[in-house]
């Protein structure tokens, strides 16, 4: 499989020239196999059989879903009961939850208000992603 880019396309003749690094391919509407016209720039994969194009997809289509890795409930459940960063931390946000721990510690305990802020977020979906921009459960 080629990952490349669609330098041009004619609508009218329905062909186009691809290009993956320094190659040029050339293409027509047989081998295209998205479900929208393609255009120039667009980021296509594909496969070349003895100099023919074929199974032109978007690489947008040829991505799996981002899966949800991390639970919300338990990142609310951390910052309400403990509210000290450690859901920061459970979320990836290393360094934001060790400036939570920090200023929780600075203060005597006052970051616990913090805590209960980021318990709203949460709950109200405003805090949706972990560090690594997955949706959370």
């Amino acid at each position: 499989m080629i990952i490349g880019q669609i330098e041009s396309y004619n609508i009218e003749k329905q062909t186009g020239i691809a290009k993956s690094q320094d190659d040029f391919f050339e293409f027509d509407a047989t081998s295209w196999k998205s479900s929208v016209p393609p255009d120039q720039g667009d980021e296509v994969t594909f496969n070349v059989n003895d100099g023919v194009v074929s199974n032109m997809l978007l690489v947008a289509e040829t991505m799996k879903p981002v899966e949800a890795v991390k639970s919300k409930k338990i990142a609310y459940l951390l910052s309400i009961l403990i509210g000290t960063g450690l859901h920061r931390h459970y979320l990836g946000f290393y360094k934001l939850g060790l400036a939570q721990l920090a200023f929780s510690v600075a203060t005597g305990g006052f970051g616990v208000v913090w805590g209960f802020i980021d318990a709203v977020l949460l709950f109200a979906g405003h805090i949706n992603r972990d560090a690594k921009n997955r949706p959370l459960k």
